[in-house]
């Protein structure tokens, strides 16, 4: 077979924001769209729909928001939105440059970089991002008919310690599946031993597996 059967959820990025040209950690702060930021979810929510999603989920914060708001506009689907799928909370990081988190936390950001598990800037655990964020998604993919497919509005940090929950993944190797860009997604798809990685940090079509090992 070509693809996979079963359910599949995509995990999408917002859009651009002022903070994410700044390098500024966002975390919960509730940052808007740029323009330009727009645009990617316009030209992202074109191929998305093409796609034939069933169901749209997104956190609250305005950023995913608006990026949903475009996939609504082309499929005319409904969104259902929960605060579970925020940004992981960064508590005095918030607000700060990449270059003033190492300054004055460079110890604490070379552990969260090893893996260790670190709340950064006295605020979430990913484990803890991952305990409230991915029992919603499977929730709701567990609502969708059979090839259904899920659209999951959300943020990097959160989309990664998602997908390493759903895929069994030990914490200390979430950070091995990278950062998403804006407006770009990650697909997962249900296989016969459980949910596996189809695409990540896609920006066009996913297209079929053709090969030995599918």
């Amino acid at each position: 077979m070509s693809t996979p059967r079963g359910r599949r959820i995509i995990l999408w990025r917002h859009g651009q924001t002022a903070w994410n040209l700044e390098r500024r950690f966002q975390g919960t702060t509730d940052i808007e769209l740029t323009e330009a930021g727009r645009g990617q979810a316009r030209r992202a929510a074109r191929l998305l729909a093409s796609l034939r999603p069933h169901a749209i989920l997104s956190s609250d914060l305005s950023r995913a928001v608006d990026t949903a708001a475009e996939l609504v506009r082309v499929t005319g689907l409904d969104v259902t939105y929960d605060d579970a799928l925020r940004e992981t909370y960064a508590g005095v990081w918030q607000g700060l440059t990449h270059e003033e988190i190492i300054a004055s936390y460079g110890d604490q950001y070379a552990a969260w970089k090893r893996g260790e598990p670190v709340r950064r800037g006295g605020g979430e655990l990913e484990t803890e991002v991952a305990d409230r964020a991915a029992p919603v998604v499977l929730r709701h993919a567990e609502k969708l008919p059979a090839d259904g497919t899920l659209v999951v509005v959300s943020h990097g940090g959160t989309i990664r310690t998602t997908i390493g929950r759903l895929l069994g993944l030990e914490p200390r190797h979430w950070e091995s599946l990278g950062g998403l860009s804006n407006c770009c997604w990650s697909v997962v798809g249900e296989g016969l031993r459980g949910w596996r990685l189809l695409e990540h940090n896609a920006g066009t079509l996913p297209e079929p597996v053709l090969g030995d090992d599918d």
